[in-house]
């Protein structure tokens, strides 16, 4: 403990496994491993592809490269705690560590949505406006939008740590998971966290809100030109174009909505639900979407093949 008069602040914080299954770390270390691999090699194989192939340099590949680097972020944000708990039972991360990892932990989640947002009105543009797409949406125009994404994450995010870091510590240090979550850490204070949950509260609406908000709005446009179509097969072939973002956007959100209603709303919830539900929002996207976008994109698919077949040869 650091005391300074009243101010108590740990030196360190203690973080979980999963409760209940201790004895059996080492085994699941298994299929953590495996998810981890397949996120890193796919994103990895995502960029590679994408940089390589001239016809993919579109304005709905290059957000799909900055989703394949968000998630190359979280999957390394992640990795060394909760491996080092699996593998090692090192438990222990600094008080300042621990704020770090969860400043980019919340960062590159804010960032996935925005860039889920963008793939969005990517695809009512595509849709609606064909023709004026690549006018819209120039090499320009989605360089900006990226470094929007990215300066809006970080600078709504600043706080955080400093809203933490002001509070007093004391009791327990243990926390709920193998990786450090702002609502997590604020539980633990013994101090007044009225303005921690409330500005947390305020940046999650008006920014993952906001973008899960927009995103359906994008979609109920998109059905109504779809609908207006002429046939049935331009019809579902408009659709069949959306099928990687929609499949991307449930894996995102819905563990993401689930962790946040957990957090504030489920006292009575089973640690074991907590810890699974924070996996599944952090380790699953990553690792699902390359796959997701590999088997329903032809391009990207093609793409991978002729690179295989030149390597073969």
């Amino acid at each position: 403990w650091e005391f300074n008069g009243s101010f108590y602040q740990p030196s360190a914080f203690l973080m979980m496994g999963i409760p209940g299954l201790e004895g059996f770390h080492h085994w699941l270390s298994i299929p953590f491993c495996a998810l981890y691999l397949i996120a890193l090699l796919g994103n990895c194989v995502i960029l590679f592809i994408i940089k390589k192939t001239q016809s993919l340099h579109e304005p709905m590949y290059y957000f799909l490269s900055m989703l394949a680097v968000t998630d190359l972020g979280l999957v390394l944000c992640t990795l060394p705690t909760t491996l080092g708990i699996f593998w090692f039972n090192m438990r222990r991360i600094g008080f300042d560590a621990c704020l770090t990892q969860m400043y980019f932990i919340h960062v590159l989640s804010f960032i996935e949505s925005s860039v889920l947002l963008a793939m969005a009105f990517d695809r009512f543009i595509a849709i609606s406006h064909p023709l004026r797409h690549p006018s819209i949406l120039t090499k320009t125009t989605v360089i900006k939008i990226g470094l929007a994404i990215i300066l809006r994450a970080m600078v709504s995010l600043l706080p955080i740590p400093f809203l933490l870091k002001r509070l007093t510590y004391c009791g327990k240090t243990e926390l709920s998971h193998s990786f450090c979550f702002h609502p997590d850490i604020m539980k633990l204070a013994c101090a007044d966290i009225k303005v921690n949950v409330f500005y947390g509260m305020i940046i999650l609406l008006s920014t993952v809100g906001m973008d899960f908000i927009f995103i359906v709005l994008s979609y109920i446009l998109i059905i109504k030109t779809v609908v207006s179509l002429a046939t049935k097969e331009e019809c579902l072939k408009a659709l069949n174009t959306c099928v990687s973002h929609i499949c991307a956007v449930l894996v995102f959100f819905i563990p993401m909505i689930g962790l946040s209603m957990i957090h504030r709303f489920g006292k009575n919830i089973p640690p074991l639900i907590n810890t699974l539900v924070a996996y599944t929002y952090l380790i699953i996207p990553p690792a699902l979407n390359p796959i997701i976008y590999s088997i329903k994109s032809s391009h990207i698919r093609e793409a991978l093949l002729r690179a295989l077949r030149r390597k073969s040869e």
